[in-house]
């Protein structure tokens, strides 16, 4: 398998700022990892596209390099590198033949979706990652259904790998990295294993991490956790979880790896309208990172973070609909 992750030299065009995790990127990473015998898949009645609706070749793909986040008032320096607490990542959706589509941040929503290659059905989840803290993906973490855990990179030359983490993460049934946990710059994971517990792995510039550190047991009443960056104004990462009875809980990060997180404050009833929540950072660039909510019937709604804890979102709006075709967004 490790052969198969070498990224081919001289595929990317010339560097540019925040491209390393574009789509021709992740379109080398699934090419080298499927190889040219894996099959699209076609299902016999076509499923319901996400609008906007745009559909383009990979040879058509251009590396898209978005505007700086405008700083927000009272934050000094948030579009330097190394200060930004909450990134600028693209969305992406993986539907259920394998196919990956992204589409990219406007302020309000995301711009019509970009097909990108086939055969990403291997994956259990993927996590877009900004080590340097510029506001731009660098780099993104992929777990595969066999329990393998991989690091995709930029070499700083225009070009990408990919390294093998480890085996056996298949012990965990969530992985998330929402951002830096444990102090410095780099974003770091968190993984909640099959009874419940809830460990933390420090990562280094190079992807590697470091061995896990036991957080707390009792985070299997969650079924859904999300979070990407800094969501009460305080420049640390946090995330909120759902639990069962539809109830959404904030869990403000501390900075701290041996307690990353504080005690948890609710936010709010009625979550379970929703069967996928996740984070791509700061939509509208205002500073705060917002939330991604889908409908059962496949509405996209953006709840767009305040920098208040105690009313963490603004109410929700529709930015898509048709969303239930993905399997997996990220």
């Amino acid at each position: 398998m490790s052969d198969q992750l070498e990224i081919y030299v001289g595929f990317l065009p010339g560097r540019k700022r925040g491209r390393a995790l574009t789509r021709l990127a992740t379109a080398v990473l699934a090419a080298t990892l499927l190889g040219t015998t894996a099959g699209t898949a076609v299902a016999d009645s076509q499923p319901p596209v996400p609008a906007p609706l745009k559909n383009a070749t990979p040879d058509k793909l251009k590396l898209t390099v978005p505007q700086p986040p405008k700083a927000p008032k009272g934050r000094m320096g948030y579009a330097a590198p190394g200060e930004v607490s909450s990134p600028y990542f693209h969305l992406s959706g993986v539907d259920r033949g394998g196919d990956l589509y992204q589409q990219t941040p406007n302020g309000n929503g995301f711009d019509a979706r970009d097909y990108v290659w086939f055969g990403w059905d291997i994956f259990k989840a993927v996590q877009n990652v900004d080590h340097n803290k510029d506001g731009y993906a660098d780099a993104f973490y992929s777990w595969d259904f066999n329990g393998n855990l991989y690091y995709t990179y930029d070499k700083d030359n225009g070009d990408a790998d990919t390294r093998t983490i480890g085996g056996g993460w298949n012990t965990y049934n969530k992985v998330l990295s929402p951002g830096n946990l444990g102090g410095a710059k780099e974003s770091d994971l968190m993984a909640v294993d099959k009874s419940g517990v809830l460990y933390t792995y420090l990562a280094y510039p190079d992807g590697k991490v470091t061995p896990r550190t036991k957080i707390g047991a009792g985070w299997g009443q969650y079924t859904q956790i999300a979070g990407q960056g800094d969501l009460t104004g305080d420049g640390k990462a946090d995330i909120v979880a759902r639990d069962a009875s539809g109830v959404l809980w904030l869990y403000k990060g501390t900075g701290n790896y041996k307690a990353p997180f504080a005690a948890r404050q609710k936010i709010g009833a009625g979550w379970n309208a929703y069967n996928y929540l996740l984070s791509t950072g700061d939509v509208d660039r205002d500073g705060n990172a917002d939330l991604l909510a889908r409908t059962t019937g496949g509405d996209l709604m953006l709840y767009k973070g305040t920098g208040n804890a105690r009313a963490p979102f603004a109410k929700p709006v529709k930015v898509g609909w048709g969303y239930q075709t993905y399997r997996l967004m990220f």
